[in-house]
């Protein structure tokens, strides 16, 4: 199906034409009950969860602002300049390849850039330039007159004196090098053109690292389809110089994180974020992430591919979800990690200043307690692929140990358990049910060449994962009294290439409408289903895609933005076969307001007949409304969208609605 835009102008006119109570005259309608006198739980807002992992362009190169590749060198610079390490999924043209090899090339001789192991500012090894040379960064994605800040630490080579220091304090005879400081030019290029450039310089000592802001104006910006050619150079004259580490951002970057990035997210208006992972957590120390920025060390990112630079920490984490204003929910590693470990951790967001890690914390720079309430313990520790696995029976004895040595930090936390729906939730219910508050489950759905089945995949697994839970409810003895529901920490399609990098997925209208019904499906089910995180946000199987310059909502997002801020939170009673049309009600806090969501999965446009019980519109509302005639359809950061919310109001409402083809229609109908 062609993929171009597809004017809906037709669509929504016809979306927001209501007629009079008329009785069925073709199998095209669809008759409904919607009972405000029959209520369910209230839906939790955190269903409207998200997740971030430390994978591929998600959170660097996705929601942290930094522009720089390996800013911390740990690749060594060598004169084979090879950066990308192509992987199978990832088309070759795309500018978001995963670095496997220093992405810095040597300006200059090869020789004359070497890695120095002894005393390195951070990592390993820090570059040394020799004068004459340099180092450049290529690829970088710019703007037009947009400003850039950043700094570089930088230390002169002390002279090598093969005799004693001659008297004279301004010069000295070691090695043919005059004492004085190395002069260091760093410069932001846009182009090919020598003059297309904005430079400062720097006169470095040799008597300790220090560290030189810059600031710079991009006189051209990067054009869509082109070969990017923006740069950051570095340039050593008079005496060689170690450069210990560099950082290149947008001015107006917001505590370290992409302004345009944060304010998709505001939009989207999730009420909780996990982090930090996902298979990444099995292998990380959360230590590695806390303290000076510059000196956390550079790691291999032990579940995926690529460098962990340790930029994106505890700290910008909390403070991420601050700026969100959104509840933290942090995953502990259970696969290398150990109880000890998870507890400091505890200490350390939780507890006062009065406590080692409390002060430690402080230390760094957040004096208030980070008052992290839910806490994931481990994550698909029943998966061979994750770091540290093991057996049910072991796993059982170490999520009991870690929850206890969490509890004695702050018996007020909510711990979520590993689990997936088989033996292995079956055992941890079993065995741990007084260690848990919430069981994790997880899924993932590929691609089906039938429409239909492709948007209907979502809900089938979230009542699969229901059922099962349902069932061991009524099995188990060790669940009598209890209620522990469901966190579905990760749920989304995944297939298809990946276009924005490392699992960079696009998705398309079509997914947007699964994602719709499988929201409805969490709201039936309101009563066992506690919370869902989204996974991932950006980029990497994400609801919002970043490119170098550009944020925007995926299909998906629009979804769960739509529902996030519209739909009622009393789910209430729906009867009816309306199949293949899904349909969900649900009544605002004070119950002034029906909420009515629609999915029509469907190329022909249908008529939905609702029977009303317990109240009367009163006519006027409003309809927000995703559609779009090719299945096909998606968005581009930095383009127009073609798929996109259409909100008006409505007058006049009667009780059949004409629902578009391949749509979601909410509904926002004033009762009395």
């Amino acid at each position: 199906m062609s993929r171009t835009r597809v004017c809906c102008v037709g669509i929504l006119v016809a979306a927001m034409l209501v007629g009079p109570l008329r009785p069925a005259i073709s199998a095209n309608q669809k008759h409904v009950v919607v009972d405000i006198s029959k209520t369910g739980e209230p839906i939790s807002k955190y269903i409207y969860g998200q997740f971030i992992e430390h994978l591929g362009r998600c959170i660097y190169g996705g929601i942290w602002a930094e522009m720089l590749e390996d800013r911390k060198f740990y690749y060594p610079i060598t004169a084979d300049y090879n950066p990308y390490h192509s992987k199978r999924a990832i088309p070759k043209d795309s500018p978001y390849q995963v670095v496997g090899a220093s992405p810095w090339q040597i300006i200059g001789q090869a020789d004359s850039v070497t890695m120095v192991k002894e005393d390195s500012f951070v990592g390993e090894h820090t570059p040394l330039i020799q004068p004459g040379s340099g180092i450049q960064q290529l690829d970088l994605g710019l703007v037009k007159n947009k400003q850039y800040v950043g700094y570089i630490y930088l230390k002169a080579q002390p002279p090598f004196l093969l005799s004693p220091a001659p008297a004279s304090p301004d010069a000295s005879r070691g090695g043919g090098q005059e004492s004085r400081g190395a002069n260091v030019t760093v410069s932001l290029i846009w182009s090919d053109n020598p003059n297309d450039k904005d430079s400062i310089q720097f006169t470095v000592s040799d008597s300790k690292y220090v560290k030189y802001p810059f600031r710079f104006t991009a006189g051209a910006g990067t054009i869509k389809g082109k070969p990017l050619r923006g740069k950051l150079e570095i340039k050593v004259a008079d005496r060689a110089c170690f450069v210990g580490t560099v950082s290149l951002m947008p001015a107006d970057n917001i505590e370290g994180m992409r302004a345009d990035t944060l304010a998709v997210l505001k939009e989207l208006n999730a009420p909780m974020y996990r982090w930090p992972g996902g298979n990444f957590v099995s292998g990380y120390d959360w230590r590695d992430g806390i303290g000076d920025r510059d000196k956390r060390p550079p790691r291999t990112n032990p579940a995926w591919t690529g460098v962990e630079h340790n930029d994106f920490g505890f700290h910008e984490f909390i403070h991420f979800c601050r700026l969100l204003n959104t509840e933290p929910l942090v995953t502990v590693n259970t696969g290398f990690g150990d109880a000890y470990s998870a507890a400091a951790q505890l200490e350390y967001s939780n507890g006062s200043t009065d406590t080692l890690m409390g002060a430690l914390r402080a230390k760094n720079g957040d004096r208030e307690p980070f008052n992290v309430r839910y806490w994931a313990i481990g994550n698909e520790m029943w998966g061979r692929w994750q770091l540290g696995y093991m057996s049910l029976r072991h796993y059982v004895l170490k999520h009991n140990w870690v929850v206890d040595k969490m509890r004695e930090v702050d018996p007020d936390i909510i711990p979520i358990a590993s689990g997936n729906a088989g033996r292995w939730s079956e055992g941890l219910l079993q065995s741990c049910s007084d260690h848990i508050d919430l069981i994790a489950e997880h899924f993932y759905c590929q691609e089906k060449p039938n429409l239909i089945e492709h948007i209907a995949q979502i809900a089938e697994n979230i009542k699969r994962k229901v059922e099962f839970h349902q069932k061991l409810r009524e099995k188990l003895d060790s669940l009598k009294g209890k209620d522990i529901q469901i966190a579905m920490t990760e749920w989304n399609y995944w297939y298809g290439p990946h276009v924005f990098g490392e699992l960079g997925t696009r998705y398309f209208h079509k997914d947007g409408l699964g994602i719709a019904k499988g929201l409805h499906e969490y709201f039936r089910h309101s009563d066992i289903i506690f919370l869902a995180n989204y996974a991932q946000t950006v980029n990497v199987i994400g609801c919002i895609k970043a490119s170098k310059t550009d944020a925007a909502f995926e299909t998906t997002g629009l979804v769960l933005k739509l529902y996030r801020n519209n739909f009622g939170i009393l789910p209430v009673a729906v009867t009816g076969d309306t199949a293949p049309i899904d349909v969900s009600a649900a009544l605002t806090e004070d119950h002034k307001v029906l909420t009515i969501g629609i999915v029509n999965p469907t190329e022909q446009e249908r008529e939905l007949a609702i029977d009303l019980k317990g109240a009367q519109l009163t006519g006027t509302g409003a309809l927000g409304l995703i559609a779009h005639s090719d299945p096909m359809a998606y968005n581009e950061p930095g383009e127009e969208p073609n798929v996109l919310i259409i909100e008006k109001p409505v007058s006049g409402v009667s009780n059949v609605l004409n629902i578009p083809p391949l749509s979601i229609s909410l509904y926002k109908l004033a009762v009395q």
